[in-house]
């Protein structure tokens, strides 16, 4: 079922600091885009934050950068478009924790090039970063962590092309047949690419915090639609 997220105003600190204290929270492409905008929504509503991109130094910034601000992050690298490196990932996060409460996943890899131009090479590279990763992730949370809820964040709105629908489609399915192996799946659908400004991206973190809210468990197999402000124009000076 697709729902339509209402912009929101934003939430004061004090009222996030306890909200998933306690919960151990994965974020794959914490280093960039949505994926930073989320792991610092998370951290301030009290997750530890387990950062993961195939990027070890950017990674370490962001996580420095969390904890600099009173949050609890740590860095992972791995490439989640490979099943055995998701694996691993989660498997040092059960190691250091013991436990993995969520996970926001980034499927939201966009192509450099129009439909007609696109070549093979490249459809594989999205259809591995958005398709192929969150069907490993639900499959490897089904047979060891049943319980763990996951949280993908599609191809955004604002996209166009027609290799676009194959792949929202695809983790559309997935997401709203999930609950047939009883998985807390939802996904969430941006109105438009990052503007890397938390302000402006907040809406959406406000919808990963509250389908992560332990209180909303029975939630699943959501489709939201999430309208974002527009990013404004940069009108060049010339001289």
């Amino acid at each position: 079922m697709t729902q339509y997220l209402a912009p929101t105003a934003p939430v004061a600190g004090p009222a996030l600091g306890d909200l998933l204290g306690g919960q151990v929270i994965a974020v794959t492409g914490a280093d960039q885009g949505y994926g930073r905008t989320v792991s610092a929504a998370l951290a301030h509503a009290g997750a530890s934050v387990v950062l993961i991109g195939d990027n070890s130094e950017t990674l370490a910034v962001a996580a420095s950068q969390l904890e600099h601000a009173g949050g609890h992050a740590i860095p992972i690298k791995a490439d989640v478009g490979v099943p055995l490196d998701w694996l691993s990932a989660q498997t040092r996060i059960l190691d250091i924790f013991g436990e993995l409460h969520g996970i926001v996943h980034l499927a939201d890899k966009r192509a450099h090039s129009e439909f007609t131009a696109l070549s093979e090479n490249e459809w594989m590279d999205l259809f591995n970063c958005n398709v192929k990763s969150s069907v490993a992730i639900t499959q490897i949370l089904r047979r060891r962590l049943p319980e763990t809820w996951l949280t993908i964040i599609g191809p955004h709105l604002d996209e166009r092309g027609l290799h676009v629908a194959p792949q929202r489609g695809a983790i559309r399915g997935l997401v709203e047949q999930a609950y047939t192996e009883d998985l807390r799946l939802n996904l969430l659908l941006p109105g438009r690419a990052s503007s890397s400004e938390d302000k402006l991206d907040r809406p959406l973190a406000s919808a990963v915090l509250a389908l992560a809210a332990p209180g909303l468990g029975h939630l699943r197999g959501n489709v939201v639609e999430v309208p974002l402000p527009p990013v404004p124009k940069v009108r060049a000076e010339y001289r």
